[in-house]
Formats: C-alpha cells, sequence, structure tokens
C-alpha cells in the first residue's frame, strides 16, 4: 500500500469531521473557540485517530462509526499538547511548528482551551445523535478505555513521573518505561483498542490489537526520543534537543541512542507480530508501525 496517499486521505477525513464537530471560532465565547482550534487545526499527522479508523478496519467493521470517537481522541491529544507546552510543565515556545496556545491566547486560556477540549470529546462520543449507530454496550466500552489511559493510571500518570523524572541522574530503565507507556503509548494502545471495539472485536482478535497497541506506542516514544537528538526543529516542530537540554528521562538518555533505536526496532517487530493473526485487512496498521519507527517526522 501507498501509505503517504492513506495518511493523506484519512487525514483529510478526520480533519473534515473535527471541523465540522468542534465549535465554530463565531460562537460565543469566541476567544475559547478560537483557542481550541487554533491547536487542533496547528498540524499534526492525526496518528491516533488514524490508528482508530485502521483498527477498526482491521476486525471488519465499517470505520465511518468510528469516526466520533477518532476525532474525539485528536481533541483529548491536542488537549495533552496544550498543557505538555504551558510554562508549568515543559515551557515550549512552539509545538508542530506554530507558537504554542499559551503564547497565543495567555495562559489562562490556554488551560481553559485544554480542559474543553478534553470535555468536548467525552460530549462527543456519548451524543447518541451522533454515534446511534454504535451498540450502546461497546460504546460505553470504548469511554471507559479511552478515560483509563487518559487519567492518572494513563497518560496524567506518564506525564507526572516525566515531570518528577527531570534531571534525576540515577532514572532507572523501568522509571523510563513507565513514562513512554503511560504518557505516549497509553493513547496509542487506546486508540487501536477503541477502534476494534467499534468494530465489533472481542477475544483473540482485540487480545492481538491490544498488543500492537502496547507495542507501538512505545516505540513511538522511543522514536520521539531519538528524534529529539537527531532531528531539526523544523523535523520536530518544536526546539529540538529540548529533552536532554531539560534531563528528561528518555531512553537515549539512560541506555544510549543505539541501544534505544534496537529497542524501537524490537517494539515494532512485535507490533507487527502481533497482526499476524489478520490478512491484508491490516496491512495499514503494519505500514503505521513501520513509519512510526523509520520517520523523520
Amino acid at each position: 500500500m501507498d501509505l503517504k496517499v492513506y495518511l493523506k486521505s484519512e487525514c483529510a477525513r478526520v480533519d473534515t469531521a473535527l471541523d465540522r464537530f468542534l465549535p465554530k471560532e463565531t460562537e460565543f465565547p469566541q476567544s475559547i473557540h478560537k483557542a481550541m482550534r487554533y491547536s487542533v487545526f496547528a498540524g499534526g499527522k492525526r496518528v491516533r485517530p488514524i490508528l482508530m479508523l485502521a483498527a477498526c478496519q482491521t476486525v471488519g467493521g465499517d470505520s465511518e462509526r468510528a469516526i466520533p470517537a477518532a476525532c474525539a481522541m485528536e481533541m483529548i491529544h491536542t488537549y495533552s499538547l496544550i498543557h505538555d507546552d504551558l510554562p508549568a510543565m515543559d515551557d515550549d515556545d512552539f509545538r508542530r511548528g506554530n507558537p504554542t496556545n499559551h503564547k497565543v491566547f495567555g495562559e489562562a486560556i490556554a488551560v481553559l482551551a485544554g480542559d474543553a477540549l478534553l470535555t468536548e470529546a467525552f460530549k462527543l462520543i456519548s451524543d447518541r445523535r451522533i454515534t446511534g449507530q454504535c451498540e450502546p454496550s461497546g460504546l460505553l466500552a470504548v469511554i471507559h478505555e479511552i478515560a483509563s489511559c487518559a487519567g492518572s493510571y494513563g497518560m496524567v500518570g506518564g506525564q507526572v513521573v516525566d515531570m518528577e523524572s527531570e534531571g534525576d541522574q540515577n532514572i532507572d530503565l523501568p522509571t523510563v518505561q513507565y513514562i513512554h507507556t503511560h504518557k505516549t503509548g497509553a493513547l496509542i494502545k487506546a486508540s487501536v483498542v477503541a477502534g476494534a471495539l467499534l468494530g465489533g472485536a472481542a477475544g483473540q482478535q482485540l487480545a492481538a490489537i491490544t498488543r500492537y497497541g502496547e507495542a507501538a506506542g512505545l516505540a513511538f516514544q522511543i522514536a520521539d526520543d531519538i528524534l529529539d537528538i537527531e532531528g531539526t526543529t523544523e523535523e520536530i516542530g518544536k526546539d529540538a534537543g529540548s529533552d536532554e537540554a531539560r534531563g528528561k528521562a528518555t531512553y537515549p538518555a539512560v541506555i544510549g541512542v543505539a541501544a534505544a533505536r534496537e529497542e524501537a526496532q524490537a517494539m515494532m517487530d512485535e507490533a507487527l507480530r502481533a497482526l499476524e493473526i489478520f490478512g491484508t485487512e491490516a496491512d495499514p496498521l503494519r505500514a503505521i508501525a513501520q513509519y512510526i519507527v523509520q520517520r523523520r517526522n
């Protein structure tokens, strides 16, 4: 398959839906809606929502049913980036090549824009006028999966340990692995599991998709760690070398770049093995796993 064509097509599909689901900039209060849309449409390849759509198709489902949840996932991801960039956290000036939300709208509006996107995401998934074609029990399982992976047992927990580990010269690999599998990996796993659930997966199919998501999620963050060292600011979309400058707990910092690259490759291989029970319908997931490790943004 031509991954570039696939990603471009699915990204456009997600963007069209996001534009439809998000409040318009002209709706009062305009300031918060402008801030929400600014970060959502500031760029990005929509990896998480596309993974959700691909997982739904892999298990034989109609990916159109997963569009609202896929958009909700992108809202949650964007909220996490807005908050992660704040002065109280990573204090970044750029995200996806553009000034960060708080640089444009101020810290207060940035905090509230993140809050609003998180809330809007669950409003969207639970709106039966939009998701009425989905089975209520399956939709409830999706909401639970996403909420679990976004909260203190998932992404937020990973962010906390990430912040608390900054500058610790004695950080160990299990702690770094915890940070990566929670801060980044949790939402990637939630994306594919939610897509599979919306596609009607259970048993062996769901277990395989879950393992794929866990391995691909860890590979994604390790690749990001390496890209922060070897990539340029233009490639990354934010200041290159910022992880090292802040003393972030990363795989390269703990085991070196070469070993980190090997681990990312091993995780990609594990993700691909998890998909062996599927046929060509899983080719998009396979291609995305390879892209995650081999990309230069």
